[in-house]
């Protein structure tokens, strides 16, 4: 079951993300038939967002590098949960997403996305 508590913070996220957010997309593609061969399927999905700068002391250079950004995405209204090997877009910038964080607590409620993007 549901705790109303989870619901409430996806809630907040969604206003916060909305009010100092930007509209971007989040696009999976998926790979080619492996029998028929052929291109790989890009699907983009509409996404409200907010890419933000790591605090320093998280960059290390290897695994967190000083042009990665830390995207928070709404997920209320997003048909996907964004994953690693996904696109990120926003404001004319492309992000690879290399990990994700999706603030599941309960197992039910994603409260708000949060993935690793760097420059594609």
């Amino acid at each position: 079951m549901a705790n109303a508590i989870y619901a409430r913070l996806q809630e907040t996220a969604r206003r916060l993300i909305e009010k100092y957010g930007q509209l971007g997309t989040v696009t999976r593609i998926t790979p080619p038939d492996p029998v028929e061969g052929g291109d790989g399927t890009e699907t983009a999905y509409p996404a409200k967002l907010v890419p933000m700068t790591y605090d320093q002391r998280y960059i290390d250079g290897t695994n967190i590098t000083t042009a990665d950004r830390q995207v928070y995405i709404s997920s209320v209204g997003i048909a996907i949960v964004p994953t690693p090997g996904d696109i990120v877009s926003a404001g004319g910038v492309t992000y690879h997403v290399l990990a994700e964080d999706p603030n599941n607590y309960d197992g039910i409620t994603n409260v708000v996305f949060i993935v690793q993007g760097r420059l594609a």
